[in-house]
């Protein structure tokens, strides 16, 4: 039997949920920036001759990279936390949680609401 064998699957589900998590973004980031391509399609036809004001249409593209990076930075440092966690499992050494990792990690999803937010508000305005 492996030894501590709870508390590493336990920590290996929590780091598949924060990989789906991560994916998930990718995903709707790479959705949003198909989805500014169709819309650019559907105003080039819609509006024969005319140049059409695309700026809320180009928001999409910006907003789906940042999604895609945001995703992206989620898997890294998901990744190294689960080593980390890992790692502090298997040692027989007691150490002190420490916080630094859920600050970094919380850093990251406020940036990601900060984003949205002035995001929504551009295209209200």
């Amino acid at each position: 039997m492996i030894h501590r064998y709870t508390d590493l699957a336990a920590n290996e589900r929590t780091y598949l949920a924060w990989m789906r998590t991560a994916m998930a973004l990718i995903a709707f980031g790479f959705l949003l920036e198909r989805f500014d391509l169709l819309v650019r399609t559907f105003f080039r036809t819609m509006e024969q001759g005319k140049t059409p004001d695309l700026t809320i249409a180009s928001l999409g593209r910006e907003a789906g990279v940042v999604l895609v990076a945001f995703g992206l930075i989620l898997m890294l440092l998901s990744t190294c936390r689960f080593i980390t966690t890992t790692k502090l499992i298997q040692s027989e050494s007691e150490e002190v949680y420490g916080i630094r990792s859920v600050l970094v990690t919380g850093g990251v999803f406020i940036l990601l609401a900060i984003f949205v937010v002035l995001y929504v508000s551009k295209l209200i305005s």
